[in-house]
């Protein structure tokens, strides 16, 4: 079963599907190792990991097991990162959110407004019950994203992560159905420090 990647739009961003165009920008991001430093994979250094990244993308939305989806500002154009959810279990209605930003983005909430867009849909469309994330202890930045959204930290995978020798843990994260609309979700977007996940 198919999953047709959607277009959304927020009042600063348009969350779209990628193209082969977006290859340099999503490389520019994947090999920047200060975004990647809670990564759990090292930068890219390989130019070809761009385009099979976004062959990804079309093959998950084409085999029905998730929606990842690049995101502009709309100010500009430019982009500024991505979204997406994956491991869609129609079974379970369930599913993980993941997302990633170039530095330029943080701090202005923008990964807040993008994944909040994104949650509407799979909440409307997927009819999920449950959206599962996790992120590195040390990235507070974007524990915080996931807090605004309602996320209920459920517990620590120990030392989970080994990237070029550094070990690390990761705080799993949950949102339920009926957490939602979290009344945070109600109100303005606020700026915050969104960063890459894990």
């Amino acid at each position: 079963m198919s999953l047709p990647t959607p277009t959304l739009h927020t009042t600063r961003l348009r969350l779209r599907p990628f193209d082969d165009a977006d290859a340099g920008d999503l490389f520019a991001l994947h090999s920047n190792a200060h975004v990647l430093r809670y990564w759990d994979a090292p930068p890219w250094t390989d130019r070809g990991r761009s385009d099979g990244f976004i062959t990804a993308c079309r093959r998950m939305a084409e085999e029905g097991t998730g929606a990842r989806l690049a995101v502009d500002r709309v100010s500009d154009g430019a982009f500024i990162g991505w979204c997406g959810l994956t491991r869609w279990n129609p079974d379970y209605r369930s599913a993980s959110l993941g997302y990633c930003y170039g530095e330029a983005a943080w701090g202005h909430g923008y990964a807040t407004e993008a994944a909040r867009a994104l949650l509407r849909w799979a909440f409307d469309t997927l009819d999920l019950n449950r959206v599962q994330a996790e992120t590195d202890t040390r990235n507070v930045a974007s524990a915080r994203v996931l807090e605004k959204l309602g996320f209920v930290r459920e517990g620590t995978l120990r030392e989970d992560c080994v990237v070029n020798g550094d070990v690390s843990d990761s705080w799993v994260y949950g949102l339920l159905r009926r957490e939602w609309p979290h009344p945070m979700n109600a109100e303005p977007d606020i700026p915050s420090a969104g960063q890459s996940w894990r």
